[in-house]
This record gives structure tokens, C-alpha cells and sequence, in this order.
């Protein structure tokens, strides 16, 4: 007789770009509940040599975070901790003299820091010596050239002098499970995204680390999601009222978004992680490495469970978070978002639509001005409104997912009968009509809380259901609120 699994309960530090936040969840064989315990702001900090992530001030508050999580789990306690964030930024690490020691040598820099670009260059020059050409790059890593993918970022950083005083590296995600546990591990979802790991086997590609003269030691221990690294430090245990061990779960983002979206079958549906990015992509078995991808601009990253991550990286929601920003500064006080889109629901189709990845709006010091650049530069009218503005980021958003979605279908060969739209974006009722009427596919939205549930869901697994299928774990998600959106006749929409 199979006994079946208690309801376990786990925490979730889950950093985005723009919040981070701790979840404290509970997952039994029905479903899973949350709450939010804590959430602090994130967002670059500038000083006189660029642009940076204050982690520190991220560190405290998912400790604070994780010591409410502590005292909402009850007598019982947390089972497990998992830690997800953004992906490509790391922060370098120097042992002192007797190895007891290991420091953050700097605050991590921004992925929009203006000294990335100088690394795409250094990084080309040094492969063409050794005739891998971009497409022999892909062909290797399979990702989407991206000016800040990590590679980029290191012949960068190892212009300036750091990299050669740094003794380790770690991802954003894997640092704060180093400062947790004291273990220094490099989780294979997040580690993906450098650029630096072999698409078909998921390894650290020694041979292009070595082409492009950077350490090999600078780099951990490769783990898979599931794997319980360690428990926390006598300090943090302290310091959030409990020893806690920590699970290594899909640390990019994405993953842990991916791994909750409630696809009854993968095989025909696509997926948009919608926050300030828009992922936007199918879920395979074995990475797509073709030339026709790589001009596509389309990425393999890992997932959960070996499962591939291919999409296509979309500006997102960013356009229209720094169009409101501007707008909140100008008036000295917050643009009531959801009225904002209200309003533009109600104005025309804009006639031109904008390319929401052309690198312009990457980060610009006035968002509405670089887009009415890009629109000038085209001969086309500039809006005269906010609600026009809003319509037009909005459209130009749904667009570009929707062409993703047909590219992907196209270059798989998979028939897409399904959108499922996760994340922060899901909220956005007019994106999700959007990005229906132009691919011409229902849309379903949610769950918004992607990321955080995925991160629950893989911590779940490895503590108290193991051997679970990822879509076994998928079903819990299917009982969040979601919405459907119908694509309407072209005339109606």
C-alpha cells in the first residue's frame, strides 16, 4: 500500500528585477497554498563607475523574509529553503590568506551596465583566433546572443582588473545559498544562461572557458534542481529562528516559473513568463541548435527534470514599468496603472507598432523619448496621449509574443493550440486579449505568483514527494485562479 506524503511546508526567496520577495508555502497532495512574508524592493543602484545590484540590502531582506516564514510554518517548521532569481549576474569571491574566509570582492554589477558591450567584442576576438564563429558559439551553448549574457560580462570585468583577484564566482542565486549554508554550488538552470555550459550535456565547457583564457576554478560544483545542498548556518539559523535546510531548485527565474505553469500537455502549448522580460517559448526534450534558430534569436536553457527551456527573450513589461515611471516623476506621484490601461483598451490600433527588443530601450534615461525616437526614425506619428502610449507598448508587446509563439511552432514543427501567460503579466488583462487576438490562440493567464509556486513545487519534491513527475507537480498549479481570453475576430479586436 502507498502511503501517502504529508503536507510539507517550505519557504522561497524569489528575487526579480524589480522586487524580491520570501513565500511561505504549504504543498500536500491537493495543491499548494502561499503567502507572502515579506517583500522589499530591487532595482540598480547607480555610482560614478556604473550600475549595480545592492545585494546586500537583498540579503537582509530575505533574511527578514525567511524569519517571518520561520514563525508562520508553526510548531512543525520549514522542511526546506530554495533561492531563485534573475539570471547572468554573479558576484566574484576572494579566500583570505588561510581559506577560513571567503568575501564578496564588489557589489555584483546591473546586466544593463554600459560595460557589458565592450565584452562582446573581447569575447569574439578571442574565439575567432580559435575559428568559432558566432554560429560555432550557438552551436555549443545554444543561447540567444544577448549583450550581457555572462561570458560577456566576465571579458568585461576581466578588462578592469577584478576577475584576476577573484578566487570564485557565483550566480546571484547560488551567493545568497552560499551565505545560507556555506556551500558553494553552481545550480545547472541558472548556470545555463553564461554562455559558459554545453547545451547538449549540460557540463561546464572547459575547452571555451579555456579559449577564453578565464579560471576554471572561478567556477562551482554544477547541481541539478532538487538537490539538498545543506542547512543553514549557525548564524542565519539564529538569525530566522531555525536550522532550515536549503534545496537547490530551477534558480533561474524562468525554470521555477516554467515548472508551475499548468500545461495539461507541453507538446502543444507555449509559454510567456511575463515580468519585467517576456520569455516567451516551448518547453522540449532535447535542446534545438540549428542555424535557423540562432537567427531566430531563439535560446536553449535548462529546465526542470532535463526538460529545455527554447524562447525567445522579449523586453516585457519593462517598457511600460519606465514609460509609468517617467510619467509618476513628472506628476510627483504614482500613474494609477490599472485606470491608465483601462483607457487605452479603448484607443485605436496604433497604425506602426515598435520593436520592444531594438536595444535603445535596453536602459534609456527617458523611456516615452527613446520610443518616440525609434517611432520618428520611421516616419510614423507619435502619440499624443498616455492611454495612446500605454495601447501602443501594450500591442507592441502582444506582437512581438505572438510572433514568437508562430516562430517557435515553426522551427519545431509543433502545432501550438494553447498560450499559457504566467507571471506578472497576467494580471494584464489587455496584454492577454492582446496576445490572443494577434496569434489567433486562447490565452491562459496564471498563475501570477509563477516563480515563487515553482520554487515551492521543487523543494516539495525533493523533501516529501519524491520520484513526483514535473507534471504531477504542474497539476497543483491548475487549481489557481486562472482566466482565459478567446482570440476575437479581427474586426471585434
Amino acid at each position: 500500500m502507498t502511503t501517502i506524503p504529508p503536507a510539507v511546508e517550505v519557504a522561497a526567496v524569489d528575487l526579480g528585477a524589480t522586487s524580491g520577495r520570501v513565500v511561505h508555502g504549504r504543498v500536500d497532495t491537493d495543491g499548494v497554498t502561499f503567502e507572502v512574508t515579506h517583500r522589499f524592493w530591487n532595482g540598480p543602484v547607480r555610482t560614478p563607475d556604473g550600475l549595480s545590484w545592492d545585494v546586500l540590502s537583498l540579503w537582509r531582506g530575505a533574511l527578514d523574509g525567511l524569519a517571518a516564514a520561520v514563525r508562520a510554518a508553526g510548531p512543525d517548521g520549514l522542511a526546506s529553503i530554495g533561492v531563485d532569481s534573475w539570471a547572468v549576474d554573479y558576484g566574484l569571491l576572494r579566500a583570505d590568506a588561510s581559506r577560513d574566509t571567503v568575501r564578496l570582492l564588489a557589489n555584483p554589477r546591473h546586466y544593463r551596465d554600459d560595460r557589458n558591450a565592450a565584452g562582446v567584442d573581447l569575447v569574439h576576438a578571442a574565439l575567432d583566433h580559435t575559428a568559432i564563429d558566432r554560429a560555432g558559439l550557438y552551436a555549443r551553448n545554444g543561447l540567444q546572443f544577448l549583450p550581457f549574457n555572462t561570458l560577456y560580462q566576465l571579458a568585461a570585468e576581466r578588462s578592469g582588473g577584478l576577475l584576476d583577484l577573484a578566487d570564485g564566482l557565483l550566480l546571484i542565486p547560488d551567493l545568497l545559498i552560499y551565505w545560507l549554508t556555506g556551500k558553494g554550488v553552481a545550480e545547472v538552470t541558472n548556470a545555463s544562461t553564461t554562455g559558459l555550459l554545453g547545451a547538449a550535456d549540460r557540463a561546464w565547457d572547459d575547452d571555451l572557458i579555456d579559449r577564453l583564457g578565464f579560471p576554471r576554478s572561478l567556477f562551482a560544483d554544477l547541481v541539478d534542481p532538487g538537490t539538498r545542498v545543506g542547512a543553514t548556518l549557525p548564524t542565519v539559523s539564529a538569525e530566522i529562528g531555525a536550522a532550515v535546510p536549503v534545496v537547490a531548485v530551477g534558480s533561474h527565474d524562468t525554470a521555477s516559473a516554467v515548472a508551475a505553469v499548468p500545461m495539461a500537455d507541453p507538446s502543444t502549448a507555449a509559454y510567456v513568463s511575463c515580468g519585467t522580460w517576456g520569455l516567451v517559448g516551448l518547453e522540449l526534450e532535447t535542446p534545438m541548435l540549428t542555424e535557423e534558430a540562432r537567427l531566430a534569436g531563439f535560446t536553449n536553457e535548462a529546465g526542470v527534470d532535463g526538460r529545455v527551456r527554447f524562447l525567445h527573450n522579449v523586453m516585457g513589461l519593462w517598457l511600460l514599468n519606465e514609460a509609468v515611471a517617467g510619467w509618476s516623476r513628472a506628476d510627483v506621484e504614482p500613474v494609477d496603472l490599472v485606470a491608465l490601461l483601462a483607457a487605452a483598451a479603448d484607443e485605436p490600433t496604433p497604425p506602426v507598432l515598435v520593436d520592444p527588443n531594438d536595444p535603445a530601450f535596453l536602459a534609456p534615461a527617458d523611456m516615452v523619448a527613446a520610443l518616440a525616437d525609434h517611432l520618428t526614425a520611421r516616419g510614423a506619428v507619435v502619440p499624443a496621449t498616455r492611454p495612446a502610449w500605454a495601447r501602443l507598448i501594450v500591442e507592441s508587446l502582444a506582437a512581438a509574443f505572438a510572433d514568437a509563439v508562430d516562430t517557435a511552432a515553426r522551427l519545431t514543427g509543433r502545432d501550438v493550440e494553447v498560450i499559457h501567460v504566467v507571471g506578472g503579466g497576467a494580471l494584464n488583462t489587455l496584454l492577454c486579449q492582446l496576445t490572443a487576438d494577434r496569434s489567433g490562440r486562447p490565452v491562459v493567464a496564471g498563475p501570477v505568483e509563477a516563480t515563487a509556486l515553482g520554487n515551492l513545487l521543487v523543494q516539495a519534491r525533493a523533501v516529501a514527494f519524491a520520484g513526483e513527475s514535473l507534471e504531477a507537480l504542474r497539476s497543483r498549479t491548475a487549481s489557481s485562479e486562472l482566466a482565459t481570453y478567446a482570440p476575437r475576430p479581427r474586426h471585434q479586436a
